[in-house]
């Protein structure tokens, strides 16, 4: 930039704090924020404090006790939202498509001005919302799937740009020892598998796999966390797992994926996950093979990942088993999920890609 030339300021519009719980909007404002140093972000903060925040930008403090999207927070957004994009030249939207979306769609000219709108879709909750919703402007999708439906949805301009992983964050693990862990993590709602993840792991047992399960769950606004990990504990006491364990949010990932051998992430449905999943790709850069249900939004893996037809916990756990017998075949899957990483879901891909966006709404 030349000196003297006038920074671009763009407002990072979230449901929540950057620096508040951890999700996936937070996490791909922030990647954008620390991806652009040229940019001037505005973002929202937690107050009181929470997580350190990110070191550069202009905060705009929300009240938050614990720096969730609860509905008071959204609301805070939303106005401060209004306010502050009178004061940049664009506003960059990571807001998943739920139920009150369609209605903030409707409004966005009073609330949003006549500001240049990117709006990169973090989840989308129920196919039902897009019948009534609006594009808020240059519409962003995490995968060719999800362009498709929101094409198909009249959102006009959608644009492709995958969800990054900061390589360095995420080094390249060896395989550990001893008795194998599977892991699955996910949130407690229909269709989301973790059910079909336990049923696999007793049909994986049946064949003859010994490891140990590990489900780690997050818990949606208004729902009893506890009640459903001890449906999930009965459930899988019952299929014949005696060597399991049920958690809830993990603070330390990096750790989980270091003690574990292979991801096992079967949703039938994603409500709210993004359709390349963070989780998945943090599994792959450490060198953790994965098996995924063969959603369409997870073709994007190509054959760094192996997947079984969604709902069939049969065909999932047969494969559980024989990759954790095969472990040429899961060294093979380990280095083509880092290699895809590295080459399809680096910083430099994304920094890039948002940075022409910008130029080309600005022009």
């Amino acid at each position: 930039m030349a000196r003297g030339e006038r920074r671009l300021r763009v407002l990072l519009l979230t449901g929540g704090p950057l620096d508040g719980t951890e999700g996936c909007a937070a996490q791909l404002a922030s990647d954008v924020l620390g991806t652009l140093p040229d940019v001037d972000f505005v973002w929202f903060s937690q107050w009181p404090a929470g997580r350190p925040p990110p070191g550069r930008g202009r905060p705009v403090h929300v009240l938050s006790r614990d720096g969730g999207p609860h509905v008071s927070v959204r609301v805070q957004s939303v106005l401060a939202g209004a306010v502050f994009a009178r004061r940049v030249a664009l506003v960059h939207a990571f807001l998943t498509i739920g139920r009150g979306f369609p209605v903030f769609s409707w409004l966005r000219p009073l609330l949003l001005g006549g500001r240049p709108v990117v709006h990169t879709v973090t989840g989308l909750m129920d196919p039902k919302y897009l019948t009534h919703t609006r594009p808020l402007g240059t519409t962003v999708a995490l995968s060719e799937s999800m362009a498709r439906r929101l094409r198909a949805a009249d959102f006009g301009d959608v644009r492709v740009v995958p969800p990054m992983i900061g390589l360095d964050d995420w080094p390249y693990l060896p395989r550990p020892q001893g008795l194998p862990a599977v892991l699955f993590v996910g949130y407690h709602e229909p269709g989301g598998g973790a059910e079909v993840a336990i049923d696999a792991a007793a049909e994986a047992q049946r064949e003859g796999a010994r490891f140990r399960l590990v489900l780690a769950l997050r818990g949606r606004p208004g729902q009893d966390s506890e009640a459903l990990a001890e449906a999930l504990r009965e459930r899988a006491g019952a299929a014949g797992l005696t060597d399991f364990e049920v958690r809830g949010h993990v603070e330390d990932m990096h750790a989980l994926l270091a003690s574990v051998q292979v991801l096992l992430f079967p949703p039938s449905v994603l409500r709210g996950t993004p359709d390349i999943p963070l989780t998945v790709l943090q599994a792959l850069a450490s060198g953790r093979p994965a098996i995924l249900s063969d959603l369409p939004q997870f073709a994007d893996f190509g054959h760094a990942v192996l997947r079984a037809p969604a709902g069939d916990p049969r065909r999932t756990g047969q494969q559980l088993a024989w990759l954790l017998d095969q472990p040429r075949s899961w060294d093979m899957l380990a280095e083509r999920g880092r290699v895809l990483v590295e080459d399809h879901f680096g910083p430099e891909r994304f920094a890039a890609r948002y940075a022409a966006l910008y130029r080309e709404l600005l022009a």
